[in-house]
């Protein structure tokens, strides 16, 4: 697949970038684990279908400490053993959030289970994380960046 335009080659797209970028170093800085966050990034890019994501996320993920199993098994996360309670409700977060349109949002079942496991300011970092990777998400599958080539560390912004 060939990208039908660099973001980083224009003047548009670095400049959209670098704040969402941004952004992310803030839910960085709710205490939710490093591979946690990684987890709902490579769910919400499996849902939409963003390879670029997959790419980086898969290989940040396992800088974060994840084990190979764990990220092969994240699209079966809920029929899976080797997800605490906790990383099973982000994930149940991410899935529900980045398909909006598919049922109406997130229940208060779901919300009501990430509560036990986040508190109000983590849980409002899954949500703006979930909207980070989602934004991300649609712009790569609308310009088709492919993915394979990430260099963990090495984002062009």
């Amino acid at each position: 697949m060939e990208a039908r335009i660099n973001p980083f080659g224009t003047r548009i797209g670095p400049k959209f970038v670098k704040p969402i970028v941004a952004a992310a170093r803030v839910v960085a800085e709710a205490g939710i684990p490093a591979a946690t966050l990684e987890l709902v990034n490579i769910r919400a890019s499996q849902i939409n279908g963003c390879a670029g994501c997959l790419d980086m996320h898969t290989k940040d993920a396992m800088r974060a400490g994840e084990t190979p199993l764990r990220i092969n098994l994240v699209a079966g996360w809920r029929e899976a053993t080797v997800y605490t309670e906790a990383e099973k409700a982000a994930l149940e977060l991410a899935e529900l959030g980045s398909r909006l349109a598919d049922g109406g949002g997130v229940p208060d079942d779901a919300w009501a289970n990430a509560s036990k496991h986040y508190d109000d300011d983590q849980l409002m970092a899954l949500v703006c994380q979930i909207a980070l990777i989602n934004a991300f998400n649609r712009m790569n599958v609308m310009t088709r960046q492919p993915g394979g080539d990430y260099v963990p560390g090495h984002l062009p912004v």
